[in-house]
């Protein structure tokens, strides 16, 4: 691996790898952009097959991280970094405590949180050692209504988009996982007087959305070929794909999972099938913000309302779409590259030194 040729194509600022024999810590933290303000991206605690699989992996992580906040019209850039290891040990402290120092050791540049694999806990012991954590127990609570509210804004606007309204009365969505953004997401569409066609790997959760929203059960295949108005895949990445899409009798693909599509190539696809699809990390960008309001000090009113502003950015997303004719996963790149460009752009303002 050519690790000066890959950041470079990738973008990338920089990438640090990290080691502590003391506690067995191997991480590492890659930044993207630092265009917009202090790279911030989450830790993941994974095990990979090899080295280069988690450099990788935190590469394009930090690099969507870039595109998700800038989206968000957050003041961040984007960055990730993760530990290289056995994610259920118990032994945790000394572990965390060596990824905060390395954290704090970049200045502010970069600022993490919780991701797979890791806890409000983990971010307890990183506290320990460094100021740059973000989702720490007590703070900003629970990300999962405030991201459930952004996704539904995003379905409101596909709904806007294809249809000429707003309005969610009668249609029906087909919710595939019902865990903590899943629920909320069921309440308010419920409340919208959507209909709901549900599914997940834990059957108490399932019974849950039943049974409070009126929700009808399906077996997990069969959530693709329901025949719904609305798709909204809320649990794992990677579900819409070759053997999906033709499956699917739906309009609209608008959910909170991460990576919805397996390839690129499939956002094409449901393009060409007429299927109205919403970026994945436009909808679902209501964590993100939840995490910003921790940093800025916002009250969750204003997270809220921060998220509200995701249904203005999906019609944006989808005006860029028609206007360059590229689909919009593509019209999602490009309108977060619109304004990392503007704010790149701006005239610096000297002397700065000695006041930074």
């Amino acid at each position: 691996m050519k690790i000066f040729d890959t950041i470079a194509g990738m973008g990338h600022e920089q990438l640090v790898l990290c080691q502590d024999s003391a506690s067995g810590y191997r991480g590492i933290i890659a930044i993207h952009s630092t265009t917009l303000g202090p790279a911030l991206g989450g830790t993941r605690f994974w095990t990979y097959a090899s080295d280069e699989d988690a450099i990788v992996d935190a590469l394009r992580l930090a690099r969507g991280m870039t595109y998700k906040n800038a989206v968000a019209g957050l003041n961040l850039g984007g960055g990730k970094s993760v530990i290289i290891g056995d994610n259920k040990t118990s032994d945790r402290e000394m572990l965390f405590r060596a990824h905060g120092r390395f954290v704090e050791s970049l200045g502010g540049r970069y600022i993490t949180a919780e991701d797979v694999g890791t806890s409000t806990a983990d971010m307890d012991f990183v506290h320990m050692e460094t100021d740059y954590v973000s989702g720490l127990a007590g703070r900003s609570g629970d990300p999962s209504p405030v991201t459930a509210h952004g996704v539904f804004r995003a379905i409101q606007a596909s709904a806007k988009e294809k249809w000429g309204s707003d309005d969610l009365a009668g249609k029906t969505v087909s919710l595939q996982g019902c865990g903590h953004v899943g629920y909320y997401l069921a309440k308010e569409l419920h409340d919208a007087g959507a209909k709901l066609i549900v599914t997940d790997i834990d059957a108490e959760r399932v019974k849950r959305v039943v049974t409070e929203f009126g929700a009808r059960a399906v077996e997990s295949d069969e959530i693709y070929t329901a025949e719904a108005d609305i798709f909204a895949p809320c649990a794992l990445g990677a579900v819409i794909n070759d053997k999906t899409i033709p499956q699917l009798k739906v309009e609209i693909v608008s959910g909170a999972a991460n990576n919805q599509l397996l390839e690129p190539r499939h956002g094409t696809a449901l393009d060409k099938k007429g299927i109205l699809y919403t970026p994945d990390y436009v909808a679902n960008a209501g964590g993100v913000i939840n995490v910003y309001s921790e940093l800025a000090g916002w009250t969750s009113e204003r997270a809220f309302r921060k998220a509200d502003e995701i249904y203005d950015t999906v019609l944006r997303v989808f005006q860029i779409a028609k206007h360059d004719k590229v689909p919009t996963y593509e019209a999602a790149d490009r309108l977060a590259e619109m304004r990392i460009k503007a704010v790149g752009s701006m005239v610096r303002t000297w002397p700065q030194w000695p006041n930074k």
